[in-house]
């Protein structure tokens, strides 16, 4: 997870969503965290990385104190280090046995462009510590991997999952409460403190082996979509105007095509998504932190999980996040608890 501390311009607004893991991983593409993962590109971005930053000086966010977040989970891939380079997603402990991550971080497409979901026996969950290193915590085997049925590969709606371990974990660990509807609908308020977690970018592109968090805030999923729309029209109104000019078409004509085109327009979050982030910019998710928690601190000392680390902004470069963006795209838990507690039950 990064901070940093300069606003973006709306430009940047315009990129493609990007799923917060790896540095090529967009919406239509035959790639996945834990593909990337396990393909050995992450580890030489990783030293790449590391020698251009002189290595890898932290630029954001915050290193959590030993025994913090105590859900807080990283999916393993199978025969790889344990070490960041193994890491290719976050999830979190909901009960003993089970672990809730995003539907991207666990479904992926082959190379003939077929999609399905990771084989079980492919990884392990790492419970019960904030260092990704040889002998930390218990890497627990996974009994089945559930993503939610209505997640398309190509998109980021419905964007959860579920894991079930095959035993409780040998480690110490606490588990984290999720909310109901009524209760979502009183987390998901501008201004709510939310903080999010992650084994997130380092300076450069390089991870660090310990978990970080960062403190932002939950924004009005309303602004943040017409600030995305309003950013993409900038962009977009410099190639219509070339194709009005280039037919002859009449100005009138042409309005009446432009707000066609507007209102044809998916909306980039759905009812299924928080925007969380700061109005400064730069304190988000970012590369690593996929299928982690957003939680939400109550009153009494304690926290709830509002959302799962699904999707932020692409940068202008096409590498990763973008650093400085306003905010990011979490699945919105509350609204998936009765799909929740049936597969839990059945499984």
């Amino acid at each position: 997870m990064k901070t940093y501390f300069a606003c973006m311009t709306l430009p940047f607004l315009a990129s493609v969503a990007v799923a917060q893991d790896q540095p090529d991983f967009g919406p239509g593409m035959n790639t996945s965290p834990f593909a990337y993962a396990q393909s050995g590109k992450k580890a030489e971005h990783m030293k790449s990385a590391a020698a251009e930053a002189g290595g890898g000086k932290v630029i954001g966010g915050q290193e959590a104190a030993d025994g913090a977040w105590p859900w807080q989970v990283a999916l393993m891939i199978n025969g790889a280090p344990q070490s960041p380079e193994g890491q290719f997603c976050g999830g979190s402990m909901i009960l003993d046995r089970w672990v809730l991550t995003a539907a991207h971080c666990v479904h992926m497409s082959d190379k003939d462009g077929n999609w399905g979901d990771i084989p079980a026996q492919a990884i392990s969950i790492q419970v019960g510590s904030n260092v990704l290193a040889p002998g930390q915590g218990d890497l627990v085997p996974v009994e089945k991997i559930i993503r939610h049925p209505n997640y398309v590969g190509w998109e980021f709606d419905h964007d959860i999952a579920l894991i079930k371990l095959a035993r409780a974990p040998n480690a110490r660990y606490s588990t984290i409460k999720v909310p109901d509807a009524e209760f979502g609908d009183m987390l998901d308020q501008p201004g709510v403190t939310t903080i999010v977690t992650g084994w997130g970018l380092t300076d450069g592109g390089g991870r660090p082996e310990t978990l970080r968090q960062a403190e932002i805030q939950m924004l009005d999923r309303e602004l943040c979509n017409q600030a995305m729309l309003e950013a993409r029209a900038d962009e977009a109104v410099k190639g219509f105007g070339y194709a009005v000019n280039a037919f002859g078409i009449k100005e009138d004509d042409a309005y009446a095509l432009w707000d066609q085109l507007v209102s044809k327009a998916p909306i980039p979050m759905s009812g299924n998504m928080l925007c969380s982030g700061t109005y400064e910019g730069g304190k988000t998710a970012c590369s690593g932190d996929s299928g982690g928690p957003l939680v939400v601190p109550l009153t009494d000392g304690s926290y709830i999980q509002a959302g799962v680390v699904s999707w932020g902004l692409a940068a202008s470069n096409g590498e990763g996040c973008e650093e400085s963006a306003l905010f990011s795209a979490y699945t919105r838990v509350s609204n998936f608890l009765p799909w929740l507690e049936q597969t839990i039950g059945q499984n």
